[in-house]
């Protein structure tokens, strides 16, 4: 059995990219004028109309920043920012699948520097995300291939399975979004975990399990 967990909203209460860019805009390593785009996309993806490519469009307009810089501020979020914010039921559900043996992975589309604490802090190596490009040491304002978004998600989970040698059958796949139905629909074990309202719609109709998580292990 493997168990794959979306992270925003379903590992961590809100998302790591808004943690990641608290502690950015914080420590003056990125200004507001550089995400000034986000508003807009965020209000899109609530309302179920998300852009496939917001990520890329939003990326360019952190060029030129040091991967030391992103590394260190990624480490800084977690410890300041999320790792108290982790959902103490889904910490619970992952602890118990590893003392069980069973591999858990994260699929996510925030970026690789940012949940490589995540994974550290679990113990766990081989996650799906997205992966910011770097040159010279410093961010291109691009990323490597497409981002791990909807669709794409869903291939990249299929291909990771397939290579790994496991079938969909055999997955357990955790989820807040609606944007990740298209997993969900394929997992031997789909749960919907604080679900948005698209999502909740989708997961009655379906049979799938519902879970709330509300206690994180900061409270």
């Amino acid at each position: 059995m493997i168990h794959i967990f979306d992270i925003d909203n379903t590992l961590i209460k809100k998302t790591s990219t808004w943690y990641f860019l608290r502690e950015a805009l914080g420590k003056k390593i990125i200004g507001v004028s550089q995400i000034r785009c986000l508003p807009l996309a965020w209000i899109r993806y609530k309302i179920g109309f998300p852009r496939e490519n917001f990520i890329e469009d939003a990326v360019k307009y952190f060029a030129g920043i040091e991967e030391s810089i992103v590394d260190q501020t990624a480490l800084a979020c977690f410890e300041c920012r999320i790792k108290q914010n982790i959902y103490a039921d889904a910490a619970k559900l992952i602890y118990n699948a590893l003392e069980q043996g069973e591999k858990v992975i994260f699929a996510t589309s925030s970026f690789r520097s940012i949940i490589r604490p995540i994974e550290q802090f679990f113990g766990i190596e081989g996650s799906l995300a997205s992966m910011l490009e770097f040159r010279d040491g410093k961010t291109t304002g691009k990323t490597i291939g497409r981002n791990i978004f909807g669709e794409r998600k869903k291939t990249a989970a299929e291909d990771w399975l397939e290579k790994n040698g496991f079938h969909p059958r055999d997955v357990c796949f955790y989820s807040d979004s609606y944007t990740d139905i298209p997993l969900l629909e394929i997992c031997g074990k789909p749960f919907a975990v604080n679900p948005d309202w698209i999502l909740e719609r989708e997961a009655k109709k379906q049979h799938w399990e519902i879970l709330r998580f509300r206690k994180t292990l900061g409270k």
